[in-house]
């Protein structure tokens, strides 16, 4: 999907074609007057996609009653306009400040404490359940090799997660805990993007952090920062690495999707498969 495709969408859900484009990746996410218009990608043929924004919803509402500062669903159902997922989203105020991990921490702290909710079922966290999707996107544009690589680590990492055993008590997670994913308002910090809500390995929330300092260049400070206002470091437990692998796993395929339209991130494709199969933890990966 590409901005022409989504201001496609937006007109057809009756929304301003002229709206302002705020992100443009696994969504194309518009600014729309006091709103904030998300368009998922076609789910004709994965019809997942309409009920991962239907679910984004329901969590919105679940986070309200719980108290949690999250994102507030402007209509009560995703739309399904074209083939694709449609959400409005009340619009927050504009940040005060960018968003570090120490905000990330307390947040995550009131959604670990949440028993399930009553009213849905939150999925487990498929942490590698779109390998598949994003590798065919890919298409021809990637080495048949490359995907046949990332296909088998997710296959393993899948398994070995499977039989990890928990140091965290297993319940309600964000999914994809990064300080992108916080607005701080005037009020204080907001979590957003609500659409991987899941009931998993609270550790999950954790990795995240802990890749962010070794492959995308988090300060040390910044992540020590985050470990103490949470109060555990995951990097501690021994479970660490394999999730951290299914994560490497699926951010790579989650690149190789925009590589038939964009040479950087075909670049970036290369560049992250070939520092894990070289097995170095080290190498620094970059956005494109």
């Amino acid at each position: 999907m590409d901005e022409m495709r989504a201001r496609e969408v937006l007109t057809a859900a009756g929304l301003p074609g002229g709206a302002e484009l705020l992100a443009l990746g696994e969504n194309a996410v518009f600014a729309v007057g006091g709103l904030v218009a998300k368009i998922g990608r076609d789910a004709t043929h994965h019809p997942e996609l309409l009920e991962r924004a239907e679910r984004e919803v329901a969590v919105a509402r679940w986070l309200a009653a719980s108290g949690v500062p999250a994102v507030r669903a402007a209509e009560s159902r995703a739309r399904l306009m074209e083939g694709h997922p449609v959400t409005l989203w009340h619009r927050l105020p504009d940040a005060v400040r960018p968003s570090e991990p120490r905000d990330l921490a307390p947040l995550l702290t009131q959604v670990h404490a949440l028993p399930a909710p009553e009213d849905f079922t939150l999925p487990r966290r498929e942490l590698l359940g779109g390998v598949e999707r994003w590798l065919r996107i890919a298409g021809d544009a990637i080495d048949p090799a490359d995907a046949d690589y990332l296909r088998g680590r997710r296959d393993g990492f899948a398994k070995a997660a499977a039989a990890l055993v928990p140091h965290l008590a297993h319940g309600p997670v964000h999914g994809d805990a990064l300080p992108r994913n916080v607005h701080v308002t005037p009020d204080g910090p907001v979590l957003v993007d609500l659409e991987t809500f899941s009931a998993d390995l609270r550790e999950h929330d954790l990795v995240v952090l802990a890749l962010s300092r070794d492959r995308y260049g988090l300060p040390a400070p910044a992540y020590d920062a985050f470990t103490e206002a949470y109060g555990w470091d995951v990097r501690t437990w021994e479970g660490c690495a394999v999730l951290r692998g299914a994560r490497e796993t699926a951010s790579c395929a989650w690149v190789s999707q925009h590589a038939p339209a964009n040479p950087k991130a075909l670049e970036e494709f290369r560049r992250r498969v070939a520092s894990l199969r070289e097995d170095d933890p080290e190498v620094r990966w970059y956005p494109f």
